[in-house]
């Protein structure tokens, strides 16, 4: 038996620290497996007494004869240090510590949490916790309730993993309200041991689990959380993973020299993890229930096994009977990325043999307030049957005449005929009682309101693009790595942390940037005889390690035509750099030919300590920091990933020949994006840097670096 095995559906369980007092820990969750009906042996471990609730107690683990699967402790971290010792003899297989005071206190406490997870590890025991709320396990062949709830609650399809404690027992009562069961529920607490991605893989090959859900409040693993949950969301038997994550919004970015570091926070760096894996990120606990119904909602094949209903394209199809929340649904479902399907004719003539004259037979189907449950199920029937309709939902508001009940048998009825999803809004509580539950036992998604059931058919269809994309050509990058770690390991002995364009340039170039003919100037005579070489116009631009953002210094002149226009041109920019900052030091001026026009984006690249580099991509130029247009992703990023990014800015159309302008370089782009993403991977020392602009021209024709700053060796975040 592995280790999670043991700890889930363990055949025996020794509860070290049980209790007789009522209220403890040590007692209540002793009760709570008595009570919730577990299938296996119990061992309540208390030196101090000879019985609780009638049970037999034992003065240690070695004290009892028979084998040991789970180990609970709710004891001291002295104690359960011990205690471990007694354990590992015993030959236990897995562990939950529920007690707290290890590393959230600090301290000594932290060098215990250490001690047991070494320990463990050694006797190769997995451990959850510790300072968790325990774990439960519904189904009736394990009817295990192993945490501090005194709720158990009903078997289901969904698992939960919870980092925090308190919010679980929230959470339970919330899903007894919804009618929802579960398959496995755990608190992880401080993840000493197991964390989610080792839950998610375990729950990803649970015949039990259908749905996972998880509340999460810090991921310790990137770039192999990434690999690894993409093969659950989307591999061969995917398993939709919802996830809450708590302080998203939070300032998570220090002050930063470059436009990346400005606008990358923790929100960025999360979602960037959860888009690139296939998690659906959901804002609330309301959410996460709402989902997890659509998601969990199967379909009988004809050979006889369930399967997700998602919808193949995002065509809804609205059957309702009062105007106003099917216009409400309409809206909402075209806000969240729907459409409302167009019917056949057939359909139309089929809605006009079964509705009034007064009916609407066009989408939103309006069945007016006096349906019967003929009418609806006939509507509904016919919509669904309908080859562009790809879901659909059915709102009903309660009327004196409305037989609720009648109308859910017959959605039922028509739900197991039909692979496509069929999701319900009864608006109500007590008049529509009756009819929500029917739907509840026989697995129908239903909510209160329209706006709800509406986002979660966009959920599933963002699920189902998901699974079902088409994988594209990677591409085939060839790089001067050696080359380019030289040049930067070398400004690093010469203590220099801040790559201009000159340095900057030459590392790009050897990944495959197009890169301008650039040289510095320190003099207006030297500017202009660089200028007569290298080809009109040029651009010139001041140098200088005290200021970074160029513009803003008016240390950048564009297009000058001739040595006389470069050489006034110098003066100008130094002149305004001395003004900008009297303690600048002034290297000199770039002398740079212009590139051809094109569109103006930003690549850039941040390092964070634990999830690597976060390359981020958007619309360029000086207004990078206001319009703030951009997209996030940590490295390693694939040309799939890539192509998600720049589709993901609202900028998108200026590349697709936007009002005639020529269809930029789409692919260069990409290319781009992943060679930026390697760069990033394969030289550490580089901690930030923009690309700005890059100039992306026409179809066919590349993409130019206009500019570019790297900083090396700055504090990991």
């Amino acid at each position: 038996m592995s280790g999670l095995n043991a700890i889930f559906s363990p055949r025996s369980v020794a509860l070290v620290g049980a209790s007789t007092q009522p209220g403890k820990v040590g007692h209540d969750i002793f009760a709570n497996i008595l009570r919730g009906g577990y299938t296996g042996i119990l061992y309540p471990i208390n030196p101090k007494s000879k019985s609780i609730l009638s049970v037999r107690t034992y003065p240690s683990m070695k004290d009892i004869d028979d084998e040991v699967d789970l180990a609970i402790f709710v004891v001291s971290p002295e104690v359960t240090l011990k205690s471990m010792e007694e354990a590992i003899k015993k030959k236990i297989k897995g562990a939950v510590i529920v007690s707290a005071g290890f590393k959230e206190v600090g301290g000594r406490g932290a060098e215990i949490e250490k001690e047991i997870v070494a320990m463990a590890r050694k006797a190769g025991i997995r451990i959850i916790g510790p300072n968790c709320l325990g774990i439960i396990n519904p189904s009736p062949a394990i009817s295990l309730n192993a945490s501090f709830s005194a709720r158990m609650p009903s078997p289901g399809n969904i698992s939960f993993i919870s980092q925090s404690g308190a919010l679980c027992t929230s959470v339970l009562d919330f899903a007894a309200e919804k009618k929802i069961g579960f398959s496995k529920f755990v608190s992880i607490g401080n993840k000493a041991d197991i964390d989610e991605l080792d839950l998610l893989q375990y729950l990803h090959e649970d015949e039990e689990t259908e749905v996972i859900m998880a509340y999460v409040e810090e991921l310790k693993r990137g770039p192999e959380f990434i690999e690894a949950v993409k093969k659950i969301t989307g591999g061969k038997k995917p398993t939709p993973v919802l996830v809450i994550k708590s302080g998203r919004t939070s300032a998570g970015a220090k002050a930063a020299a470059s436009h990346t570091g400005a606008l990358a926070g923790s929100e960025e760096v999360y979602n960037a993890i959860f888009e690139q894996s296939g998690i659906i990120a959901v804002d609330s606990i309301d959410e996460l229930f709402d989902y997890a119904s659509a998601f969990a909602y199967k379909n009988e094949s004809s050979c006889g096994k369930f399967m997700r209903k998602v919808p193949e394209k995002n065509r809804m199809a609205i059957v309702t009977n009062a105007g106003g929340p099917g216009i409400i649904a309409t809206d909402m479902t075209i806000s969240t990325g729907l459409e409302l399907a167009t019917f056949d004719e057939a359909t139309v003539a089929e809605l006009a043999k079964h509705l009034p004259a007064t009916a609407n037979l066009h989408n939103p189907v309006d069945v007016i307030g006096d349906a019967s449950p003929d009418r609806y199920e006939n509507a509904l029937r016919a919509v669904i049957n309908d080859k562009n309709v790809d879901g659909s939902m059915v709102i009903l508001t309660p009327q004196s005449m409305t037989n609720v009940l009648a109308i859910a048998e017959g959605i039922v009825k028509i739900a197991k005929q039909t692979h496509k999803p069929i999701i319900c809004s009864f608006m109500g509580v007590v008049d529509v009682s009756r009819g929500v539950q029917y739907l509840q036992d026989n697995g129908i998604p239903v909510y209160r309101f329209p706006e709800k059931a509406a986002k979660a058919l966009s959920a599933l269809f963002r699920y189902s693009t998901y699974i079902s994309r088409a994988k594209v050509i990677p591409f085939d990058l060839k790089y001067d790595q050696n080359t380019a770690g030289n040049i930067i390991r070398g400004c690093l002995e010469k203590g220099i942390n801040y790559l201009g364009e000159i340095e900057g340039l030459d590392v790009l170039k050897c990944y495959g940037f197009n890169v301008l003919p650039t040289q510095l100037a320190t003099s207006p005579e030297q500017a202009a005889e660089i200028a007569e070489k290298n080809g009109y116009p040029v651009v010139m631009k001041i140098v200088s390690k005290q200021i970074i953002h160029k513009s803003d210094a008016g240390g950048v002149i564009l297009r000058l035509e001739n040595a006389e226009d470069v050489k006034k041109a110098y003066n100008k920019i130094v002149q305004n750099a001395k003004k900008f900052n009297e303690s600048a030091v002034i290297d000199g001026v770039l002398v740079q030919k212009m590139a051809t026009p094109g569109e103006e984006v930003i690549l850039g690249m941040n390092r964070y300590k634990t999830f690597g580099p976060l390359i981020m991509f958007g619309v360029g130029g000086v207004f990078v920091e206001i319009f703030k247009d951009v997209s996030f992703g940590l490295a390693p990023l694939n040309r799939e990933d890539a192509q998600k990014m720049i589709r993901k800015i609202k900028g998108y159309k200026l590349f697709q020949g936007f009002r005639g302008m020529p269809v930029a370089d789409i692919e260069t782009l990409e290319r781009s994006i992943v060679s930026l993403s390697d760069l990033a991977l394969n030289h550490p020392e580089i901690s930030e840097m923009d690309i700005n602009p890059l100039l992306v021209h026409e179809k066919g024709k590349g993409a130019t670096v206009a500019d570019c700053r790297i900083i090396l060796s700055q504090d990991e975040k």
